[in-house]
Formats: structure tokens, C-alpha cells, sequence
């Protein structure tokens, strides 16, 4: 199966989000090239929020073009077979954490957000991951700090589009 035919099979699937849902697959049928950052009309995205759930943190990066406290993730690569291997690609590109295991039951989120030239639209599936026990994590190149925050602490540091990401990732684990 191919990462096009994944992203339109995943999107099918989610049940939530309905109007944002048919957004991102009306882009997908319009744009074939719409999972690639080459896709200036936007292109769909792929991130995960990195949780520690037994001590109720997750791990966020401070994004080093963008300057903001945000989950994991980015563009798709030609590698990627599948929308959620691609966000736990990322996750673990850039958390630096091994061992890293997706959140069952698919995509937590969606979030279609405007992004700087020279891309114009980011239409993001987001997914939750799991990180072992004492799970060490490094600074990549695209961030400038990467750090721990308690649930209660996100929205001190991060905007409303991380904020519903953990609140959604918090009602799955509890579901």
C-alpha cells in the first residue's frame, strides 16, 4: 500500500472531526501530490506527542523556526509507508528517545494549521506515543530545547492546538 493510499485509508477511518476530516481528504483528492511539502497548496503533516503517561508528562520541543513549544513531527518523506510510521519517525528523529510505541486506536487529533512561506497550509494528522520508563532524550538540530512538562503545565507553554492534542490523548489512555 502506498503512503497516499494509507494517509486516504486512515482519514476514512478517524470518526471524529468530521468537517476537518473531509477537509483533508477533498485536499487529497484534489492535490495526488498532497502528502509532499512540495505541495505549496499544503500537504498533509505527521506528528505525535510524546507522553509519559505513568508520570503525567509529555515531552515537547521548543521548534527552532517557529519558536514555539509544540509535539513532534513533520513532513512526510518518500520512505514513510504509512501516516503513523511517519509520526513516530519523527517523534523519534527528534526526541532522541528509543523505543518509543504509538498509542492504539489510530490518529488522536487532527489540525490544519497556516505555516510560513514557503508552505501555505499543514494539514496534520496527529498521534500519541508511548515513551519507556526513564526515556532520555536529546536536542536535535530542529529544536532549540526539548523538555518534560507536567499535564497541568502544557498550557502555560504551548498553544490551544497542543492543549487539545493532550486532552484527547488523555481521554483515549483513560478510555
Amino acid at each position: 500500500m502506498s503512503l497516499y493510499d494509507d494517509a486516504v485509508l486512515v482519514l476514512k477511518e478517524y470518526e471524529d472531526q468530521t468537517d476537518l476530516r473531509q477537509a483533508y481528504l477533498d485536499h487529497l483528492a484534489q492535490h495526488p501530490d498532497g502528502l509532499w511539502k512540495a505541495c505549496h497548496a499544503g500537504h498533509i503533516t505527521a506528528s505525535a506527542l510524546v507522553i509519559d503517561a505513568e508520570a503525567g508528562r509529555v515531552l515537547l520541543t521548543l521548534h527552532r523556526k517557529l519558536r514555539m513549544w509544540l509535539q513532534m513531527g513533520g513532513h512526510c518523506e518518500p520512505g514513510d509507508s504509512s501516516l503513523a510510521g511517519a509520526a513516530l519517525r519523527e517523534a523519534t528523529e527528534e526526541s532522541g528517545v528509543s523505543g518509543l510505541s504509538l498509542l492504539p486506536g489510530g490518529p488522536v487529533r487532527l489540525d490544519r494549521h497556516p505555516i510560513p512561506p514557503p508552505c501555505h497550509c499543514h494539514f496534520d494528522v496527529q498521534y500519541a506515543v508511548l515513551a519507556p520508563p526513564d526515556a532520555a532524550h536529546v536536542i536535535s538540530d530542529e529544536s532549540l530545547d526539548v523538555r518534560w512538562f507536567g499535564y497541568d503545565e502544557v498550557a502555560e507553554v504551548a498553544d490551544e492546538s497542543v492543549v487539545r492534542l493532550l486532552e484527547a490523548t488523555r481521554a483515549r489512555l483513560a478510555a
